[in-house]
């Protein structure tokens, strides 16, 4: 399965940068993007798992639970 590059803004607007094999590639692609973005820019670039684009859209544009870490 291929991983899919997204730049994903604050508000969750998805736009599609590229595709890649192999997940070596993906993530320095990634940090590539991050470490290149302009200081005003408030988007994050992720990289996505997933069988097809349709599926990584959706993986993404889904809200993430907050993680617990330890007990109340």
């Amino acid at each position: 399965m291929p991983y899919f590059v997204y730049r994903v803004s604050p508000k969750l607007e998805l736009g599609y940068i590229e595709t890649k094999d192999k997940y070596q590639e993906a993530r320095a692609l990634v940090r590539a993007l991050r470490e290149a973005r302009e200081a005003d820019d408030d988007g994050d670039y992720r990289l996505i798992f997933a069988q097809q684009q349709g599926e990584a859209e959706k993986l993404l544009s889904t809200p993430r639970d907050e993680r617990v870490i330890g007990e109340d």
